[in-house]
């Protein structure tokens, strides 16, 4: 970048997204924004930028992973902090977009706390939200402001396609109905059969897998997902394929969102290889799945949506260059 684009955009980062944010800044060839975040003994957070913002395009790096409400809290002082020192424009960039999944009313009397997100970012001051892989596409619609919504697919086909030969014959398998889309678009670019697991719930926390559609026999079966949180479901269809007859398993997904007992149910599954992204870091959580673990950056790709954001040119054209870049 010219040192003209140096001096107008300003790229800022929370805790939660220290190591990304850093590659990003990287990548753009930009120094990180100075600015600090403290804990008060009370457990208030305390935001301070310490360069001149006035007239800038800043961006705030910030996924909300657990501890979520804390990592939320420190964007919303994060934007709110840009506001008062006279930004011009402020973008949070929420790699991983915590209460995605809160996302409607399947019940009375629940909340639509995704909704309630948006709108807390909207009076804290933000002029625009990138996300990358919302759970839900419509919460974009939550947002009376521009939402650039990123898609990982670029990054883990690529990774999916250097190792090709090693896995073999495909199927790119839905581990339930609700993901069959995705799956769908997988198999497209990958060039894989599709399967089906019709996948029955005993309960919120018990899930129970029960059929197979489409012929998995001998096959490499590859289950791609927005997120892995429990792993429950991932590795429930990972035994089931085994048993019918699959060569090997691997799963991939954006988010490794990683609670409860993933580590132990994904170490113990017949699940050759994971791969995930960095939108939430691995690191210090993930040892027991090492040797299965690959994890890709989205750096890149999020700091090229920036630079087109600040020069007000075309997002949606960096999905465009091949065929996993063909969804928007």
């Amino acid at each position: 970048m010219s040192h003209d684009d140096a001096s107008q955009m300003k790229i800022f980062c929370g805790r939660a997204s220290r190591g990304l944010c850093e590659s990003i800044c990287q990548h753009l060839n930009l120094p990180m924004g100075q600015g600090k975040t403290e804990l008060f003994p009370d457990g208030e957070v305390f935001v301070k930028i310490e360069e001149d913002v006035r007239g800038r395009d800043c961006f705030v790096v910030q996924s909300t992973y657990n501890p979520v409400n804390a990592h939320l809290m420190e964007l919303l002082i994060y934007i709110d902090c840009l506001k008062r020192a006279s930004a011009q424009r402020i973008t949070a960039v929420i790699p991983y977009f915590g209460y995605a999944r809160q996302d409607r009313k399947d019940e009375g009397r629940v909340p639509i706390t995704a909704k309630l997100v948006a709108n807390l970012l909207t009076v804290a001051g933000a002029n625009r939200i990138m996300a990358m892989d919302l759970h839900a596409e419509q919460i974009q619609g939550f947002f009376d402001m521009p939402v650039d919504h990123l898609h990982a697919a670029p990054v883990l086909v690529d990774h999916l396609e250097s190792i090709k030969d090693e896995l073999g014959d495909l199927v790119l398998v839905s581990p339930d109905v609700g993901n069959v889309k995705m799956a769908n678009k997988y198999a497209n670019w990958l060039g894989g059969d599709l399967a089906i697991i019709d996948k029955r719930r005993k309960s919120g926390s018990e899930v129970e897998s029960a059929n197979i559609i489409g012929d998995v026999e001998g096959k490499t079966a590859l289950m791609v997902d927005d997120m892995i949180t429990t792993a429950g479901t991932m590795c429930e269809a990972a035994r089931l394929l085994k048993s019918r007859g699959v060569r090997d398993v691997v799963a991939a997904a954006t988010h490794p969102v990683f609670v409860g007992l993933a580590m132990e149910r994904l170490k113990e599954a017949p699940i050759s290889r994971v791969v995930v992204t960095d939108t939430i870091p691995c690191a210090g959580r993930c040892e027991p799945i090492v040797d299965k673990l690959s994890e890709l950056s989205v750096a890149e790709l999020i700091g090229d949506a920036m630079r087109r954001v600040h020069h007000n040119q075309s997002v949606s054209s960096l999905f465009r260059k091949n065929g996993a870049r063909g969804q928007r």
